[in-house]
């Protein structure tokens, strides 16, 4: 890559994403620990913020998968909540930023900003939410309401949710806490201001129990890739948390995403792209490369590759040998809710599996093959310059402004990572060294701030 010297080169931003409720970490690793245990998350953070990464991510489900009505998702072993890791790891961390998922379509917003606005307090500043909306009833039955609600309503319960939760946030003035003792007064009666929130999600009126944050409005990051999930990030959100990690259609994404926020009044740097990404080292391009085919075996065992398949055929698929050809029988269209808590983007499934077949036959793939080219990610892939360099090329050309990047084992699973890349990335200029001394989540990521 070359650069002018008198341009100034744009900054990487880096998240760690805790790994677990998803079907790319390896339990089987002989390095792999416990999804619950303290040491765990503790470890990680610390790793991660000794490679000077933003934030830790934590993902979050609401309930435990289930397949031919049993929980079968190796990636699962402990789903804790995710506000007490959040605390937990607030107190062995000093600068990193520390956001969870919490969904909008469980929760109330009262309840939620005051937790949130706590652990803003307790944790100095560091605290960000991952908004997501919940889309089934299979979810919905851990809850008092149940059911679910549609995609629009999901967003637009969303939006009025964060509404409230600001007002609630913004509602204790600067100056509202006193520090006159002597006086016997703590607090200014005026001002806390009462919030009045009369919608069609939310009924709310009353004053908020706790004062003015240090970031006043927790750091919002957004993952929906809908019209309307990208119209909502450009409207409310800090920090997109992509899929978009292929470099061309990473590209569109963020011309796509950028391109709506003058209209909203807010500049390129306000809202922040971050794709997800696997990576594999090696000491040569071609190590790499055979580390991550490796990878991707030990993340798609047989039964993995089964079950997947099993969640269009509609039916059992437990004879057939995951390295043999795909079934040659055809979906049963009674069998679409075969598995639970996992979408299934299939609208046609007698068509997927047909596409499924004429692809297994032209390019020679097992059955356990196709699944893992079907759910392959764009991975970072070679020695860790190489990493470096194309960490790099992604954000000095407009395809990201950094990445979230996603280990495979826990809690280990980022040491490599930020003992060789990271010291590549600080070589080329790109990179931190330190954090700023008391510095927010949000003076880190270098978006809009809230006085």
């Amino acid at each position: 890559m070359t650069t002018s010297s008198t341009r100034r080169l744009r900054q990487v931003h880096l998240a760690a994403h805790f790994p677990g409720v998803n079907n790319t970490t390896v339990w089987s690793d002989p390095r792999s620990e416990s999804q619950v245990a303290f040491s765990s998350f503790r470890h990680f953070a610390q790793n991660a913020e000794r490679g000077f990464f933003d934030y830790l991510f934590l993902a979050e489900g609401l309930r435990v998968r289930e397949h031919k009505g049993r929980i079968y998702e190796a990636d699962v072993a402990g789903r804790p909540n995710t506000l007490a890791i959040l605390a937990a790891v607030a107190a062995v961390t000093h600068d990193i930023g520390l956001v969870g998922t919490l969904s909008a379509t469980f929760n109330e917003p009262y309840e939620l900003a005051r937790q949130l606005a706590t652990a803003d307090h307790l944790s100095g500043g560091r605290i960000g939410w991952n908004i997501v909306t919940t889309s089934d009833a299979f979810h919905g039955a851990n809850f008092r309401r149940g059911a679910y609600l549609d995609r629009d309503d999901r967003y637009r319960r969303a939006a009025e949710f964060l509404e409230v939760a600001t007002g609630f946030w913004q509602s204790w003035a600067p100056d509202a806490v006193l520090a006159d003792k002597e006086a016997g007064a703590f607090l200014s009666p005026d001002g806390i201001r009462r919030v009045e929130h009369h919608g069609p999600q939310f009924d709310v009126a009353g004053r908020f129990t706790v004062p003015r944050s240090p970031q006043v409005r927790p750091l919002i990051v957004q993952a929906g890739d809908s019209a309307d999930g990208r119209d909502f990030a450009a409207e409310h959100a800090d920090v997109i948390f992509s899929l978009h990690s292929e470099f061309a259609d990473a590209q569109a994404f963020y011309a796509d995403v950028k391109g709506r926020l003058p209209a909203l009044g807010r500049d390129e740097d306000s809202l922040k792209v971050l794709p997800a990404i696997g990576f594999a080292l090696g000491s040569t391009r071609a190590e790499a490369e055979e580390n991550a085919r490796e990878i991707a075996l030990a993340q798609t065992s047989g039964a993995t590759a089964i079950a997947f398949l099993e969640r269009i055929w509609g039916r059992d698929l437990t004879e057939y040998d995951p390295d043999g050809p795909l079934p040659e029988i055809d979906p049963d269209p009674a069998g679409a809710g075969i598995t639970q808590g996992r979408a299934n983007n299939a609208a046609d499934p007698k068509a997927t599996a047909e596409a499924w077949r004429a692809r297994a036959e032209a390019e020679r793939l097992s059955i356990r093959e196709l699944v893992i080219a079907l759910t392959a990610r764009h991975a970072l892939v070679g020695t860790p310059g190489q990493v470096a360099e194309e960490i790099t090329r992604f954000v000095q050309e407009r395809a990201s402004d950094g990445f979230v990047i996603v280990g495979h084992t826990n809690p280990y699973g980022l040491d490599e990572f930020v003992d060789t890349v990271v010291p590549e990335l600080q070589e080329r200029g790109v990179y931190r060294d330190s954090y700023g001394a008391g510095d927010s989540l949000r003076h880190t990521l270098g978006v809009r701030e809230y006085a």
